[in-house]
């Protein structure tokens, strides 16, 4: 496979995003709020492709940064940084990932953190698919604070627009997406 430029990388990704991954009609959020269409990110970050577009995109998106892991929130970061860990392993790109439980588990290490260790003072970057008002963002934030690990920045596939870049830089986190959901004419 020929090296692609991040601009073909992305255009691909939009197109697989509006065939597979958005659905038009009336839809009830996890908020409960209405909204005229749903985003699946997962139709997209648990399909080949998509997960090697997304990828792809966001290790362009951080390389040099002084990092030392990328996750996030489960079950929308779950895919994500499995193709993350994959690709930056085959680029000789020395990243750690991990997880977010909404909780610690009650059983066997009882860890809320999944992964490889991350020392107190890790640096790292937030993950997840889709961001409407960045709950699981700020609640994955809050759990890496408590374990005295540093996430100043998430990243997202899309952005509804729907106050969570406010939320998040309430939280510390500074929000980046590769689309907003204008991308989408909507």
């Amino acid at each position: 496979m020929h090296e692609q430029s991040q601009q073909e990388l992305r255009d691909k990704l939009r197109a697989l995003l509006n065939k597979e991954a958005l659905k038009r009609g009336e839809f009830t959020l996890s908020s409960g709020k209405k909204s005229n269409y749903y985003l699946d990110g997962r139709a997209i970050t648990l399909a080949p492709e998509g997960a090697y577009l997304v990828a792809s995109i966001i290790l362009d998106m951080i390389k040099g940064d002084a990092i030392d892991a990328v996750g996030g929130p489960t079950l929308g970061a779950d895919p994500i940084v499995g193709a993350l860990a994959y690709l930056a392993y085959t680029r000789s790109i020395p990243i750690k990932t991990f997880i977010v439980r909404k909780a610690a588990k009650e059983h066997g290490t009882q860890r809320q953190i999944e992964g490889p260790a991350l020392k107190k003072d890790s640096r790292v970057i937030l993950v997840d698919d889709v961001a409407t008002t960045g709950k699981a963002l700020v609640e994955a934030k809050e759990a890496l604070d408590k374990a005295g690990i540093k996430a100043e920045r998430a990243i997202v596939i899309v952005d509804r627009l729907e106050g969570a870049g406010q939320n998040l830089a309430r939280a510390g986190l500074k929000l980046e997406s590769i689309f907003d959901i204008k991308d989408f004419g909507l």
